[in-house]
Order: structure tokens, then sequence, then C-alpha cells
């Protein structure tokens, strides 16, 4: 079966890509590769199911956070593909894509004011944060800290020196948005007066220089889900910074690394451990305390192990992101062979 690809590289669109964002990608590809319109190119109608698998995963908030966190893992038996049993459902996406083509305000979209320019989403941040195996492997909870920008406390956000306020641009009439026509070709794009805003600022705050936002340290306390593994990333929604005009706040996410381990080495959710054993436990065989995550554990060894020889401890691995069971601890046997050897 061929490896599914990335559902961010499937809808064209970057990883920190807004929820509107996602949307506008997926009905343009929807439109592209429906079936009613491709009823004879076959190649056509899967990437059309390639597609809808995606948006399903990254439309929904929960299923995108676990996406991200845990790649296909997080969300595996969760996207099938969706099947439109009502045209309406299509109708609304073509509907809403006509609207931000030719300046209209269409049926859906997260829209504030009175002139519908869309609220801006905050910025989403990276945090670094270092685990041991163990607590790679267990789940643990975690301090972070790092710089975040939220509301200004002096003008509460809105950029304007305290007493003033922001006035509605003349140019866009607070759209943020200005049309431009060539012949029957109409583009929309951001006021060149305020810069996508729809508000001009007379008179800036002087703390946060009329941005409307400030600096702080945030420290957080982070849930780290048993199974995690170097280069994985938890989201930590809404931690991000805010909204510079009272949208949602961006995302913080953090990205893990695992530090080695002095006698274990992680192979997916096993772990492998060489053990060196005597040239008598060897030949005779022998019962032997190995180390485990969880503690020492009883293993016993045959006569006439050979060096390099593995040995089995189910259940003794780790548990991936959303799996049910344990792997297991690979045993390979290193044989000491002595440097002198005594009469007996």
């Amino acid at each position: 079966m061929a490896e599914k690809r990335d559902y961010y590289e499937v809808l064209l669109v970057e990883r920190k890509s807004t929820k509107v964002e996602i949307d506008r990608a997926y009905r343009k590809l929807a439109i592209k590769y429906h079936p009613d319109s491709n009823r004879n190119d076959a190649d056509a109608v899967s990437k059309f199911k390639e597609v809808s698998e995606a948006y399903e995963v990254l439309s929904d908030v929960e299923k995108r956070g676990r996406y991200d966190q845990f790649g296909l893992a997080g969300v595996n038996g969760q996207a099938g593909g969706p099947q439109f049993t009502d045209f309406d459902a299509f109708g609304d996406l073509f509907g809403d894509m006509l609207g931000e083509m030719f300046g209209g305000g269409g049926r859906g979209g997260n829209r504030r004011g009175g002139g519908g320019k869309r609220a801006r989403r905050g910025a989403d941040l990276r945090c670094d944060l270092t685990l041991t195996l163990e607590e790679a492997a267990r789940g643990c909870s975690k301090e972070v800290s790092f710089r975040r920008r939220k509301a200004c406390s002096t003008c509460s956000g809105s950029g304007a020196a305290p007493g003033t306020q922001p006035v509605t641009c003349s140019t866009c009439g607070g759209r943020g948005q200005v049309i431009q026509q060539a012949g029957i070709l109409r583009v929309q794009t951001n006021c060149p007066t305020c810069g996508g805003a729809g508000k001009t600022i007379g008179q800036p705050c002087s703390a946060c220089r009329g941005s409307g936002l400030e600096s702080e340290k945030a420290s957080l306390t982070v849930d780290i889900p048993a199974g995690v593994d170097d280069g994985m990333r938890v989201r930590l929604t809404g931690e991000g910074e805010s909204s510079p005009d009272g949208g949602p706040s961006g995302d913080c996410y953090c990205f893990i690394t695992v530090k080695p381990h002095d006698l274990f080495r992680r192979d997916g959710k096993n772990l492998i451990l060489q053990f060196p054993i005597s040239f008598s436990q060897a030949a005779l065989g022998a019962e032997l305390d190995v180390p485990t995550l969880d503690g020492p554990a009883k293993m016993r060894i045959d006569p006439g192990t050979q060096s390099g020889e593995v040995f089995r401890l189910r259940g003794k691995g780790v548990v991936e992101p959303g799996g049910a069971r344990a792997g297991d601890m690979l045993v390979q046997m290193v044989i000491e062979v002595p440097k002198k050897l005594s009469d007996e």
C-alpha cells in the first residue's frame, strides 16, 4: 500500500495556515477534482478523495491537533474521506469562494465589524523541551518558559494613545480590503492606507508604538503524553501571540528532544539493550536480572547462548502515541571473553 502524503502537502497549505486558509484551499481543489466534472478521469477522482480526507482532519480542531502532534498515528481510523450526502455542503464552499474572489460577503467566514473585515489570528510560537527517555516513554508534566506578545496594557490593545481611539479608514471604509478592476477582472487586495486593519491610528501608543501588543514571559505546565519521540511536537492551543485586532490567539508548539540513554536505544516502540554476560553464563545458561524502564526483570537464557543472540521481554518497551500496547525490550547478549584464564 502506498504511503499517504502529508495532509498539508495534499491541500497545498503551510502547517501554520489558519482554518480560513485551509477552507479556501480545499474549495479550490474540490472544485478542480470533483467527480461531477471529471467523470472519466480516475486520477482526478482519486485526488478528490485524497483532498477530502486531508480536509476532514485539518478542518477539525481536535483531529488537526492530534495530527500535528503525532502524524497519521494520531488519526488512524479517523479519516476515511467524507462522502457528500447533501449538495448544500459543497454549495456553501463554492459560494464562499466566489464571494472571496469577487468581493462578495459569502455565507460563511469568521468576520467582525460592520465592514466584514476578517479578524487576524495571532502568530504561532515555538518552544523547545528536552526529556529523558523515561519521561518520554511514560509521560510527564514539565514547565516551559518562552516570550510572547499580548495585548498592550497601556492602550488595551487598540494601538492608540490613551484617551484616543483608532478611526475607520477613509480609503476602504473599514473593510481592510479594496477592489481593483481591469476590464472584467476584479482583484481584492489589502488596503494600502491601513494595511488591511480597517482603521488608522492618529496618535500611536508610546508603549507599543501602535502595534497594540507588548512582550511578556509566559510560564506554562505542559502535559507530555506517553510515547513521544525525538522530533515530535506538542501543541499548546491558544498559547501563542495575541491577535492584533481581536481575533483568536495563535498556538505554541513545543518541540521534543529526547536525550540519549546510557543503557537503552529506542527503535519505534521497542527498546534495545546490549547486555554483557560471562563466558560460563553463555555456555551453561543462567537466570539474569535485566534492567528495564520499570526496574529489573528476570530473564532466562539457554545453555549455548551465542554472542549477539537476541532475547525478547514482551511489553517492556514503549507505548506509541495513540497505541494500546507497549513494545518489547530486545536484549542482545554480549559475551565478555576473559583476557586471562585461570587454571580452573
